[in-house]
């Protein structure tokens, strides 16, 4: 994509409660500490830039970037999603079994610079960039999904 970056990516963020401005704080320091999020220089020019909600549920919360609009420009991954059944088929003769919580890894692809600019949010308390892949992305869910063929080959 090309600049000038078209207007519908432009968008201000959304007004935040005081329930969601905390768990805003929260959210931005975890991913900081993580290496998934930097924040944006004041004096870089910012293009695009992304609003963010927090998405509550079960009592706790999970910050998720509004890439929609991005979305609508993105040009989609073909890495397909292996066969639920065909999978646990192939567990089915296996001797051992381990349980491997993915919560974290989803955050492990990198972005490319060339992404990163484009995977802003803008919050009341900065801007910020994503280093690595995040949720929201059209194609985050295949690019997790080739990062774990390349992990657990057949």
């Amino acid at each position: 994509m090309e600049k000038p970056y078209p207007p519908l990516l432009r968008r201000p963020a959304y007004p935040a409660s005081t329930r969601a401005r905390e768990s805003l704080e929260v959210h931005i320091k975890e991913l900081k500490d993580l290496g998934v999020l930097s924040i944006v220089g004041h004096s870089e020019q910012v293009e695009v830039t992304t609003p963010f909600i927090i998405a509550w549920h079960n009592g706790k919360s999970r910050m998720v970037g509004d890439f929609r609009a991005l979305n609508t420009y993105t040009i989609p991954d073909r890495n397909p999603i292996r066969i639920i059944h065909e999978r646990l088929k192939q567990l089915s003769q296996a001797k051992f079994l381990i349980a491997m919580d993915a919560l974290k890894c989803f955050n492990q692809n990198a972005s490319t610079d060339k992404t990163q600019k484009l995977l802003r949010i803008m919050a009341y308390c900065g801007i910020y960039e994503y280093l690595r892949i995040s949720f929201g992305i059209k194609y985050a869910p295949s690019q997790y999904q080739s990062m774990m063929n390349a992990i657990f080959p057949e």
